[in-house]
């Protein structure tokens, strides 16, 4: 815990079986309570390995549900054993589990209730093997969204990131998209309601073992980032009445 605070980490994991371990040993339990894996139906080891690692709660979906939908039963999950701190960790190992105390730090101290873990503050995203066309892509994107949305982040698109439970509580995730455009959408609905977020630099790590989307779903998903940043203007306008901020 932190100043009485229950701190979970969730997982969402598919086809983590080669980094699931790694990542798990390096989560600081002195400062976290409890670890929810959620397994979308991999296609290897993961759900076995996590057994192994004797982690207490594992969802298991018997089919793949995608990426979205993976984090809405971990965000459930985690609201149902009353956590306070709430941090999203892929199992694999593109973001380190070191970042994880100050992240808690921000939320628990009041300081923010989002924290977002940025592979492009400072310098570290293509030395740390970020592909030039994602590199390209993340920048444009997070350009267009910062003129569209109104705010100012350094990149929407990272997949690390540490909630308190009033912000989770106060978005209707459910609403969201099963798929990757899910990050996206959350956030649009973290600033729409006037939550302030805070970014810390983290290190990039791009290497085999990682996933990662290929270019044709990495194309949807750029579309799907604009679709969401123009609804969110609109809304915004009055223009529309988006299920999203319901």
């Amino acid at each position: 815990m932190y100043k009485s605070k229950k701190v979970i980490v969730v997982l969402p994991a598919y086809n983590a079986a080669q980094t699931l371990a790694q990542t798990y040993a390096e989560i600081p339990f002195d400062l976290v309570d409890e670890v929810i894996l959620c397994d979308d139906a991999s296609r290897d080891d993961t759900l076995a390995i996590a057994k192994k690692l004797q982690l207490r709660h594992i969802i298991a979906h018997q089919s793949n549900k995608g990426y979205g939908a993976n984090q809405k039963s971990l965000y459930r999950k985690a609201l149902q054993l009353n956590g306070d701190i709430i941090i999203m960790l892929h199992p694999d190992y593109q973001y380190t589990p070191k970042l994880i105390p100050a992240m808690v730090n921000i939320i628990g101290e009041e300081l923010y209730p989002v924290v977002l873990g940025s592979r492009i503050l400072g310098k570290g995203a293509l030395d740390g093997g970020m592909p030039i066309y994602k590199y390209i892509a993340n920048r444009f994107l997070t350009f267009v969204q910062n003129l569209l949305i109104g705010y100012k982040l350094s990149e929407y698109h990272t997949g690390y990131r540490a909630f308190s439970k009033k912000v989770l509580h106060n978005i209707n995730f459910e609403n969201n998209s099963d798929d990757f455009v899910f990050d996206n959408e959350m956030l649009s609905q973290i600033i729409y309601k006037g939550f302030q977020i805070a970014e810390i630099t983290c290190p990039t790590k791009y290497f085999d073992e990682a996933s990662s989307i290929n270019f044709v779903r990495s194309a949807k998903y750029g579309l799907g980032v604009l679709r969401v940043s123009i609804v969110h203007r609109l809304q915004k306008w009055g223009l529309t009445n988006s299920k999203l901020y319901s």
